[in-house]
């Protein structure tokens, strides 16, 4: 028996042993985070009981690869977190127009805007004294200025990557995107409702956001408008960085900014807007915040009379219209404030087009080294406006943007930012952004 049990001990120390050394191979033989790192049951499921296990392309991935690619990702969340610290808080009563319609060759096949044409004048003998023809980028480029990234596609990651970080150096909380329903474009452009999707993900990595400034397409009417605001809304409204504000109702709603508004007149927009409607948006999900483009004083009328919630004044030169000149801007806010109205004034740095209406000289504004912007800011905060629009970030054929510019030597002669810095607008309304900010509190004390 002693025997036995001497030969039974051995036998069981031996199995031991096997056990231990095959446990041991096995672990060496494992990869580094499989489930042999820890208990049973536990790696390889999501972190978080609620997260949905979604099939990615790299699923197949070694652990080593996707520790290192996590890793890089980690990485650029940090890059990205210590840029936006460096960054002023977005003033999401501060917004700009926006427009994409840019292209170059690498993205879009061809120059796109850029070369863009010079507009004949309406009178046939005025016309005969000035230049025609379109500009040949991209050192001839259909803009006073030349942009410090070049002539760029709206399309580039890389452009609205940078335009996102321009925008925040500026504390610009939304910008007002030039929009046109699906495969419709403007008179020298290609459709741009397909560059969205883009925009709103890198404006959310900005803590930016979108709004839509809806462009006065080809038969544009209030059974197209409903259906267009029905599109935006189901497509892009539950994104995070697509624009809602929250209303003295308690309503959390969209804005809208409608350019040319006055060319339908108030009975039709009526029947989109007024609650007494039955196609009405009112108190429906496509419910939103509208606000009207008014141009001449007989438009205040009209506006109360179609149902909008708001005016704001786009031009960027003083005195062009009723509503541009910052002088009527107290009496238009008094007038707003009587109609429960929402008055967003628009400034700007300056104006000239005559890259392409060579003959229009008489709106030109000269920038004065950044006064007129300044002089723009504070007529605006005076009026004591519900937000302050800024015409433009990027619209160039036109010379109001805020966008960096570059001194550039060519055939064709360029103005520029000398002496200041490219930067010099971006400084400028980020300076006023914040004294907004200041008002704002203020007057709600």
């Amino acid at each position: 028996m002693a025997r036995f049990r001497r030969k039974s001990c051995i036998t069981l120390i031996a199995l031991v042993l096997l056990i231990l050394i095959v446990t041991v191979v096995l672990k060496a033989l494992a990869p580094e985070g499989s489930r042999f790192d820890g208990p049973a049951g536990v790696e390889g499921f999501p972190d978080r009981e609620s997260d949905p296990v979604i099939p990615r392309d790299d699923d197949d991935r070694k652990p080593d690869e996707a520790k290192m690619k996590d890793s890089a990702q980690s990485d650029k969340d940090a890059e990205l977190e210590a840029t936006l610290r460096r960054f002023p808080p977005p003033n999401y009563y501060l917004h700009t127009f926006y427009y994409t319609w840019f292209g170059s060759p690498k993205f879009d096949g061809k120059y796109i805007h850029w070369d863009h044409p010079q507009l004949p004048h309406w009178d046939f003998k005025v016309a005969q004294g000035y230049p025609q023809g379109r500009h040949s980028p991209a050192d001839d480029i259909g803009s006073n200025f030349y942009p410090a990234l070049g002539a760029y596609s709206s399309r580039d990651p890389s452009v609205i990557e940078a335009h996102m970080q321009q925008l925040r150096t500026a504390a610009i909380g939304v910008v007002a995107v030039s929009w046109y329903p699906p495969n419709m474009k403007d008179d020298n452009g290609e459709p741009t409702d397909d560059i969205v999707p883009l925009l709103l993900e890198v404006a959310h990595k900005y803590h930016i956001k979108v709004a839509f400034h809806i462009e006065p397409y080809t038969g544009r009417d209030e059974v197209n408008m409903l259906t267009n605001v029905k599109y935006i809304i189901e497509k892009y409204g539950e994104h995070p960085a697509f624009f809602k504000y929250r209303t003295n109702t308690g309503k959390f709603l969209p804005l809208f900014y409608v350019y040319d508004s006055y060319l339908m007149n108030s009975e039709q927009w009526g029947k989109l807007l007024k609650h007494t409607e039955s196609n009405s948006v009112r108190d429906t999900p496509y419910d939103a915040l509208f606000i009207a483009l008014l141009v001449e004083e007989k438009h205040k009328r009209d506006i109360v009379t179609a149902g909008f919630d708001g005016v704001y004044t786009y031009f960027a030169t003083n005195g062009f219209s009723y509503g541009s000149t910052q002088r009527n801007w107290a009496s238009l806010k008094a007038f707003c404030e009587d109609n429960n109205l929402i008055f967003i004034p628009s400034v700007g740095p300056g104006y000239i087009d005559t890259s392409v209406r060579p003959w229009n000289f008489q709106n030109t504004r000269n920038r004065i080294n950044g006064k007129y912007y300044e002089t723009s800011l504070s007529a605006a905060l005076e009026a004591r406006p519900d937000f302050i629009s800024i015409t433009s970030f990027n619209e160039w054929h036109e010379g109001t943007q805020i966008e960096m510019a570059i001194p550039k030597t060519s055939q064709t002669v360029y103005l520029d930012y000398l002496p200041n810095k490219p930067t010099i607008y971006l400084e400028i309304t980020r300076k006023w952004a914040a004294i907004f900010g200041g008002e704002r509190r203020r007057w709600q004390d």
